[in-house]
């Protein structure tokens, strides 16, 4: 149950590191957009796309924790 604990916190770990360049890229295209292709968005708009990533974090988080509980007892 460590070694699913340690696979969960890394997988965490990355999908936040993926979180921060899709919201900053998407940022910066909506940005570019609205200024000279005439989109209606506001690039603040790109930010609502962490709320997935971040539920995701979370529920791996909270299964890593659950895991390294499970092989505390175990031991």
């Amino acid at each position: 149950m460590k070694v699913l604990s340690k696979i969960f916190i890394i997988l965490a770990i990355l999908l936040s590191n993926v979180m921060c360049a899709v919201v900053a890229y998407n940022y910066c295209s909506l940005e570019w957009g609205a200024k000279y292709a005439g989109y209606s968005a506001p690039p603040g708009a790109a930010l609502a796309l962490a709320i997935p990533y971040a539920a995701g974090i979370v529920i791996l988080i909270v299964l890593a924790i659950i895991f390294n509980r499970k092989a505390g007892k175990k031991s």
